[in-house]
C-alpha cells in the first residue's frame, strides 16, 4: 500500500514537471487569434521590413508603369511671344525719337521661350493628350518617346476652357493607353502618376485618391472637376496620366498647390470622363461646342434655403441674367433657384454649367426653378457658349484698345469686394495703348459705351464692332478704390 501511494506521488510530481516543460520551453503558435496578439515571425531581421507589411498582390506597380510607360511622352512647346520694350532713352520726351528720326520710344520685340510637359498617347494612330497650358500659342511641338523617337507634332485643337489639348503625330502602331471611368474612383484608392518633373524622364510615382470635385477657381478655366491626389507631381508632370490599379488612365495630371513650386502632396487631375467628351469634340471639329443659358449663378447657403423657403440647399441659386440670352427669353430672374434640367437634379451651380454645356446648341431644354417658395417649369432653347472671355476687344479695323474684359458677375464682385456687381470688369490694360492714356486701370466697370448700358462683354464687343478706325466711344466708368466709389467719362479714339 505504501509502495503504491509513492508511486503516485512521483507520477504527481512527474506529471507537473512535465507540463511545465511544454508551457516554458515550446515555441509559440505561428497564427495569432486576433490582430491585437501579433507578434513578429521569428525569421524577421531588424535590417527589412516584417513580411506582414508587403502591399496586397493586386498593387502590381510594376506591371501598371510597364503597361502604361510606353505610350508617355515628352512635350517641349517652341513659343514666340512679342512684347513692347524700352529704348535706352526713357528720359527724353515720348514722341522725340519717333518725331525727328522715325524710331518709336518703345518698339515691339520677339521673345522665344519653351514650355515642358507631358502628354499620352491614346490611339495608335498618334493621338495625343496633354494640357493646354503647355502648348497654347506655340509655334512648334516636339514630342520624344519613351524608345528615343521624335516627332513634331499637329495641334489638333485646343480647349482652354478645360486645359486639355490634343495633339497628332504622323505614325502608326503607336502604343496607347485607354481612358477608364474616373466615376468609379473611390477615395483612398491607389493610383500612379507618370510624368517628367524636373526633365527626370518617365518617372513614376504612387498615392491615392484624396478627394472628388475639387473646384481650384483658376481664372480663365470656368469647368473644374478635379481629382486631388498626394501621388508626387511637380513641375513637368503637366499632362500626364494619373492611372488605376486596373491599368486605365483616370486623370490628366493638371495642377499642384505648393507655396515652394514643388509638391507638398496636394496635386490634382482632370478626370478621364471630362477629358473623353473634350478629346472627342477636339477631334471631330477641332474646337469643343457646348450649350449656353446666359446666367450667372451660385451655390444655395443655408441663408438662401430659408429666406427662399427652400426644402434643401440643392440647386443653383441664378445671380443674374445676361440680356438677351436663352435665360432671359426663358423668363429666369435673379434669386431663382435652377432645381432641374430636363428632369435632371441639379446639384450646385457647378453641376448646372457642366450640364447645360454638354446639351448641343438650338437644343430646347425644360427648367424647373423654385420662385417665391413655388416650383415652376420654364423652356429655354440654348445658343452656343460664347469664346473664352478675358480676351483683347478687337475693333472693326483689326485694331484693339489695349485692354481685356471679362463680364462682371456677382460672384466676381464678391470675390474682389466690388458694390457694382454688373458692368464690364477691365481685366488688364496695355502701357501705351489708347486705354493707358485715357487713364484706364485695370479693376475699372464699364457701365455705359456710348449711351448704351453694357452688362456683358459681348454688349461691349458689338458696340466696339461696329465703328470705325478714328471714330470715338464715349466711356462710363466706375471705379471703386478703398471702400470709395468715383464715376466718370472716358473718350477714345480707335486706333487706326
Amino acid at each position: 500500500m505504501k509502495k503504491t501511494a509513492l508511486i503516485a506521488l512521483i507520477c504527481f510530481f512527474l506529471g507537473i514537471f512535465l507540463a511545465s516543460f511544454v508551457f516554458v520551453y515550446l515555441p509559440e503558435k505561428n497564427t495569432p487569434d486576433s490582430f491585437l496578439e501579433e507578434t513578429p515571425s521569428s525569421s524577421v531581421s531588424f535590417l527589412h521590413a516584417s513580411p506582414s507589411l508587403q502591399m496586397k498582390p493586386d498593387l502590381d506597380f510594376v506591371s501598371i508603369a510597364d503597361k502604361v510607360g510606353p505610350a508617355v511622352v515628352r512635350i517641349a512647346a517652341e513659343k514666340v511671344e512679342k512684347r513692347r520694350v524700352s529704348s535706352f532713352w526713357d528720359d527724353w520726351p515720348e514722341d522725340f525719337w519717333d518725331r525727328f528720326f522715325g524710331i518709336p520710344r518703345e518698339r515691339e520685340r520677339e521673345f522665344r521661350s519653351e514650355s515642358r510637359g507631358t502628354g499620352f498617347f491614346i490611339s495608335q494612330d498618334g493621338y495625343i493628350v496633354t494640357n493646354n497650358h503647355i502648348v497654347e500659342k506655340a509655334e512648334k511641338v516636339i514630342v520624344s518617346t519613351l524608345q528615343e523617337k521624335e516627332y513634331e507634332a499637329k495641334i489638333v485643337g485646343t480647349d482652354p476652357n478645360t486645359d486639355l489639348a490634343l495633339l497628332k503625330v504622323s505614325d502608326k502602331n503607336l502604343p496607347f493607353v485607354e481612358l477608364g471611368d474616373s466615376e468609379k474612383l473611390r477615395v483612398g484608392e491607389w493610383v500612379l502618376a507618370i510624368g517628367n518633373p524636373w526633365g527626370f524622364e518617365h518617372t513614376v510615382t504612387a498615392g491615392i485618391i484624396s478627394s472628388k470635385g475639387r473646384q481650384l477657381g483658376i481664372p480663365g478655366v470656368p469647368y473644374q472637376d478635379y481629382i486631388q491626389t498626394d501621388a508626387a507631381i511637380n513641375p513637368g508632370n503637366s499632362g500626364g496620366p494619373l492611372v488605376s490599379m486596373r491599368g486605365e488612365v483616370v486623370g490628366i495630371t493638371s495642377n499642384i498647390i505648393s507655396p515652394s513650386g514643388g509638391n507638398i502632396g496636394i496635386g490634382f487631375a482632370i478626370p478621364s470622363n471630362l477629358a473623353r467628351k473634350i478629346v472627342k469634340q477636339l477631334k471631330e471639329k477641332g474646337r469643343v461646342v457646348r450649350g449656353y443659358l446666359g446666367v450667372s449663378s451660385g451655390r444655395v447657403t443655408e441663408e438662401d434655403k430659408d429666406h427662399l423657403g427652400l426644402k434643401t440647399r440643392n440647386g443653383a441659386l441664378v445671380g443674374s441674367v445676361e440680356r438677351g440670352t436663352p435665360a432671359e427669353k426663358a423668363g429666369l430672374k435673379p434669386a431663382d433657384v435652377i432645381i432641374e434640367v430636363n428632369g435632371k437634379p441639379i446639384k450646385d451651380h457647378h453641376d448646372l454649367m457642366f450640364k447645360i454645356a454638354e446639351i448641343e446648341p438650338g437644343t430646347k431644354i425644360e427648367i424647373k426653378i423654385v420662385r417665391d417658395g413655388k416650383e415652376k417649369i420654364l423652356t429655354a432653347t440654348l445658343a452656343e457658349r460664347p469664346s473664352a472671355e478675358g480676351q483683347e476687344v478687337p475693333a472693326a479695323s483689326g485694331k484693339d484698345l489695349g485692354i481685356n474684359i471679362m463680364t462682371l458677375t456677382s460672384r466676381l464682385a464678391r470675390r474682389f469686394g466690388f458694390q457694382t456687381e454688373e458692368g464690364v470688369l477691365i481685366t488688364d490694360v496695355r502701357r501705351l495703348s489708347e486705354a493707358d492714356k485715357k487713364d484706364l486701370r485695370a479693376g475699372d466697370i464699364i457701365l455705359e459705351a456710348n449711351g448704351n448700358k453694357v452688362t456683358a462683354e459681348r454688349e461691349f464687343r458689338n458696340i466696339v464692332n461696329k465703328l470705325d478706325s478714328g471714330d470715338t466711344l464715349m466711356l462710363r466708368i466706375r471705379r471703386e478704390r478703398d471702400g470709395q466709389a468715383e464715376e466718370f467719362i472716358r473718350t477714345l479714339r480707335i486706333p487706326e
